[in-house]
């Protein structure tokens, strides 16, 4: 299924395509304080539509994600796996994507703390 998305102001938009079969619930530094829910999928499931100087990147610890956020209106719409080699992952905020039920989509704990 193709679900589209943004950040608040609608400077950063994107696309992604997949199945929703679930929600990762990080408790990691970020996540934690960013409330972000978030769906994993192949890095090449997620077009970026609109973005140019809006969007802004931060990493920290291992530096191996890339945590997006529109410079405008500061929400995280999305992350990104920066490392190199292996298979890359994109981890989409569902609270960014557009009308969807969050009722139906289960969550999974992660202990990104521990990491």
């Amino acid at each position: 299924m193709l679900y589209k998305g943004s950040c608040h102001c609608g400077k950063i938009a994107f696309e992604v395509e997949g199945d929703l079969t679930g929600a990762v619930r990080c408790n990691c530094s970020i996540c934690s304080r960013k409330g972000a829910l978030l769906w994993a999928v192949p890095h090449e499931a997620l077009r970026v539509l609109a973005w140019g100087d809006d969007l802004g990147k931060y990493t920290f610890g291992n530096h191996v994600i890339a945590h997006r956020f529109c410079r405008t209106c500061g929400i995280h719409p999305f992350a990104e796996d920066v490392s190199e080699g292996g298979e890359r992952s994109a981890y989409v905020n569902l609270h960014c994507i557009d009308g969807l039920d969050f009722a139906a989509v289960p969550v999974f704990d992660f202990d990104g703390r521990a990491v």
